[in-house]
């Protein structure tokens, strides 16, 4: 899917609404509609119009600390092509050199995408002594006869190739035999000429006229915000260039090298080795810096109280879209959301109070804690097994045999959203059910992929980003990518989605993968539960996680026991005197 693509939603998943009948045994519902909402992975659930639980939570003294999302740090796709950059900006900053996007048929050229079409074309060498850079600008999606080829060949030479022949351990005996073979003939592409020129010159003009915001997107750094991370920007010089390789007139006129060669070959053999130690990929530490990235905000935000940060929400969006919140179509947010993730220039970064325990602050809904006086309705909502306090123990559910609180499964998480916060592609511990309910605010929309095809989407997101996935073999259980459904779809793999609004619930099942993000400031509650025919796919996800190394939340052969106890307790009750003995 190209960048520049707008976003297609994809088909909607089922959408209940029970009877009051229905509506009185929950799981028994879940059960009855599981053969239709499986096959989507989600669905959702509209209760009876006069299910209204009052929003049970101390408002006054809620208080959280959201975790801050940079959106493009979060997709896959784009997480890869910033890790490149980053080693790009990171390789040319120790030469002393700053080095630019540089832009082709006015648009910033993706670097990521040139070296990894160069790549599959047999690489750098292969693609200049066969000349086929034309097909490579024509597989990058730029138009044929503008001479494209020839500039993305010299972009590849001046800011890549370096970087490749150190990644590649090549000697500097033949980093220079590759460079001279390279001289040996221009490759020219048919239609080079007066248009190559007017590209170059369109840029220049770029920066002469008064247009603020060409001349700033002309002088950006690569990447200069991610850059800055890493390490403070030096004081402003001009580029040194490699003072590492035997110069040569051609690298010098690419501007890749300074013309100044004062050191002796075996300074330059010993420098070259010491930055090959200095450039070593690693990967693990790459991703690992990440996670902790994402973990660092999460503790590091400021203290929020609902209406703060509904304040906060509510101005953001509306200032974003210049119009008021409540008018914002529900197509629109979507469709940008997807363009912002898939975006290296755009840096937008909004924040999540994610994963609250209710234990902490208190559920949405009523509960029977003894700390207040249930009022009016209130007491049949406590006792009310939609009231996600008690779906996880209602009799159906097995997780009623585990003894202990576990926070997130059995006692609800609660969620603060505001425009573009997100949750990313994951499976529930355990591989068990999930049941959200939006208690108010801006929908929610979501997006499902049934268990049928889950080592399918696994499989399409380790081929499309290995990078993540080599040093992280579970890097889907720690919520921290997304990637674009229609790249998913794309790729075979089903996807459904749906806006949940204030007052209805999403559920679900069991190994379907979900993600989503929120619409506007809003207010939700979700927990797990399972029932007796999750137990043979409980017994899978063990499997699966020893293989991962991943811990267990609880003993799934410890639930067994309790319950194989429950039942001959419950046989021998029943047993006449006679067949006791």
């Amino acid at each position: 899917m190209s960048a520049f693509a707008e976003f297609v939603p994809p088909p909607e998943c089922p959408v209940f609404e029970p009877s009051w009948e229905d509506f009185s045994d929950p799981l028994g519902f879940i059960n009855k509609i599981r053969p239709i909402a499986e096959k989507t992975g989600i669905c959702k659930i509209r209760p009876p119009e006069d299910w209204q639980p009052p929003f049970a939570c101390d408002v006054r003294n809620f208080r959280f600390t959201p975790r801050v999302q940079r959106l493009n740090e979060l997709e896959a796709l784009t997480r890869v092509k910033l890790n490149f950059l980053d080693q790009i900006a990171k390789f040319w900053e120790l030469q002393g050199s700053k080095t630019r996007f540089p832009h082709v048929e006015r648009k910033v050229l993706d670097l990521y995408q040139l070296s990894k079409t160069v790549s599959s074309e047999g690489g750098f060498e292969a693609v200049c002594k066969e000349k086929r850079w034309s097909k490579v600008a024509g597989r990058m999606g730029f138009p044929a006869g503008k001479g494209t080829g020839s500039l993305l060949r010299s972009h590849y030479e001046r800011i890549l190739y370096p970087y490749e022949l150190f990644q590649s351990g090549a000697t500097l005996t033949g980093i220079q035999r590759l460079y001279e073979e390279c001289d040996d003939g221009e490759d020219v592409d048919e239609g080079v000429g007066e248009e190559s020129v007017e590209e170059e010159e369109l840029d220049e003009e770029d920066e002469k006229d008064g247009d603020g915001d060409a001349m700033q997107a002309k002088e950006r750094l690569l990447p200069e915000r991610r850059s800055r991370r890493l390490k403070s920007e030096r004081e402003n010089k001009e580029p040194k260039g490699l003072k590492i390789f035997s110069t040569s007139p051609k690298m010098v006129n690419l501007g890749i090298l300074s013309a100044d060669d004062g050191f002796s070959r075996k300074q330059r053999h010993l420098k070259a080795q010491a930055f090959a130690i200095k450039m070593r990929p690693r990967k693990e530490t790459l991703e690992v810096n990440f996670i902790d990235l994402v973990l660092l905000r999460s503790a590091a935000g400021r203290e929020y109280s609902l209406q703060s940060f509904g304040e906060m929400a509510d101005q953001f969006k509306s200032d974003y879209f210049n119009m008021p919140v409540h008018m914002v179509p529900t197509e629109l947010v979507e469709k940008e959301f997807w363009r912002l993730v898939s975006s290296i220039e755009e840096d937008v970064i909004v924040e999540y109070g994610a994963d609250i325990s209710s234990k902490d602050v208190g559920s949405g809904f009523p509960v029977r804690d003894g700390k207040r006086r249930l009022l009016g309705d209130e007491e049949d909502y406590a006792n009310s097994g939609w009231n996600l306090n008690n779906m996880p123990v209602l009799e159906q559910s097995v997780l009623t045999h585990i003894n202990v609180d576990i926070s997130g499964m059995k006692v609800p998480w609660l969620y603060v959203g505001m425009c573009f916060s997100s949750f990313c592609w994951h499976i529930e511990d355990h591989w068990s059910y999930s049941i959200n309910f939006l208690h108010w605010g801006e929908p929610k929309t979501w997006y499902g992929v049934p268990a049928s095809a889950a080592e399918k989407l696994e499989a399409v997101m380790k081929k499309l980003a290995p990078e993540l996935f080599d040093s992280q073999p579970d890097l889907l259980h720690q919520l921290v990518t997304i990637m674009n459904p229609n790249v998913l779809m794309e790729h075979g793999v089903p996807v459904y989605r749906t806006n949940q609004c204030a007052g209805e619930f999403v559920v679900t099942f069991p190994r379907a993968y979900h993600s989503g993000f929120n619409q506007g400031y809003n207010f939700a509650e979700a927990v797990n539960f399972c029932t007796a025919d999750w137990l043979p796919m409980g017994r899978q996800c063990v499997s699966h996680y020893r293989r991962l190394h991943r811990y267990c939340v609880f003993s799934h052969e410890e639930l067994l026991c309790k319950m194989a106890a429950i039942q001959r307790v419950w046989t021998w009750s029943w047993l006449p005197l006679s067949a006791r003995k």
